[in-house]
């Protein structure tokens, strides 16, 4: 055999090598190219029907309402209406009639007096579609808003003495409808990551305050790099900026559930 045959051969196998090569790439189909992972929005649960109590003209009643409630077992948060009375909500659930049950029955046992069934419709969360997501975080920072003054509680959100920073961040979502978890921690895992810059009024930020590489304190950013908070012991809930020194220091990240 010739040298140009073997020559031949060669090129008609290489050739060959190549479209087979071709056909498989086209079988598995196009590589995926790489881009960036993708922040996966995961919605935080909508409130049912709630039951709300009371037009108190002193926070301390409110409190002590909330915090008998709380004692059957009963998710109680108080907060302060447009009419500067203090009122207080509870409970979650699925139809207006098992609410209004679980309210006669409170109110047989003399827990509670008149009562007000509150739909999901009342709920800031349920006209968001119709206003808009930028009417939902203006409605979370005006909520965030009227807490302002009230004193700090670690652990708990009594106003004999007031709200710790976690049950101030689920009250204010709670009362425009949206079911945030209790603790920080818990908070933090359920938000979406959201870079400094990028923070939108409603989101809120977390820190690091014990040098243990865990989340404890939270905030509601409120814009201008501004956040609504309970400071700690001895403290009123208070408006700081994430630009002052500690804040930045212990800076643990924002997340958005909206």
């Amino acid at each position: 055999m010739t040298r140009s045959k073997y020559r031949n051969i060669f090129l008609l196998g290489t050739a060959l090598l190549f479209v087979l090569n071709l056909l498989a790439c086209a079988a598995k189909g196009p590589v995926p190219s790489k881009s960036p992972v993708a922040k996966v929005r995961r919605e935080l649960p909508r409130l049912g029907y709630t039951i709300q109590v009371g037009a108190f003209a002193k926070v301390e009643n409110a409190a002590r309402l909330a915090d008998g409630l709380r004692d059957r077992g009963l998710n109680a948060i108080y907060y302060v209406s447009h009419r500067d009375l203090y009122k207080v909500r509870f409970g979650n659930y699925p139809t207006r009639e098992l609410a209004r049950r679980k309210a006669e029955k409170l109110r047989a046992s003399g827990m509670i007096a008149e009562f007000y069934i509150v739909s999901p419709d009342a709920y800031a969360v349920a006209k968001q579609r119709r206003f808009g997501t930028s009417y939902l975080r203006g409605e979370i920072v005006k909520t965030a808003e009227a807490f302002i003054g009230l004193p700090y509680l670690w652990g708990g959100m009594s106003a004999d003495t007031g709200f710790d920073c976690s049950g101030l961040a689920m009250t204010v979502y709670q009362l425009n409808g949206l079911d945030l978890p209790r603790h920080s921690g818990d908070q933090f895992e359920a938000g979406v990551p959201v870079d400094p810059e990028d923070l939108q009024p409603g989101d809120l930020v977390f820190f690091q305050t014990r040098g243990n590489g865990r989340v404890t304190h939270v905030g509601i950013f409120v814009g201008d790099g501004d956040f609504i908070h309970a400071a700690g012991t001895g403290k009123n809930i208070r408006k700081d900026s994430l630009s002052s020194s500690y804040y930045k220091r212990c800076y643990a990240g924002g997340k958005s559930y909206l």
